[in-house]
């Protein structure tokens, strides 16, 4: 695995912040649902992930020597550990996505048909 630093983090943000910019360009919706769906995952996805690395640094924080042992550090490592729960709460998402999927196959084609034709 390469090192990690900023930059790369930084990367990653910046990918999701063409994503966004992507879905605001009325994109097709499969290919929407497509690319969103790696960052809903259950196990993998953002919310997952982003509580984990919340509580890895609530723990790092908490276990460093030169964080003191004070009320207002207790407290800012519970806000961590809460900002965690409420992050993984969100793994839920990706049954949203099968169920907007689950919309578009049922939708009726945007294109109108002839008379004969239907």
């Amino acid at each position: 695995m390469p090192a990690l630093t900023p930059d790369a983090i930084r990367a990653s943000t910046e990918t999701l912040c063409d994503l966004t910019e992507y879905l605001r360009e009325d994109p097709d919706l499969d290919k929407a649902l497509a690319l969103v769906e790696p960052l809903l995952d259950e196990y993998t996805g953002i919310p997952a992930q982003l509580g984990d690395t919340l509580r890895a640094l609530a723990r790092a924080v908490q276990d460093h020597p030169g964080t003191p042992h004070t009320a207002e550090a207790a407290l800012l490592i519970a806000e961590l550990r809460d900002a965690a729960w409420e992050q993984s709460d969100q793994h839920t998402l990706h049954y949203v996505l099968d169920d907007l999927r689950n919309l578009s196959a049922k939708a009726p084609s945007p294109t109108p048909e002839c008379g004969r034709c239907r």
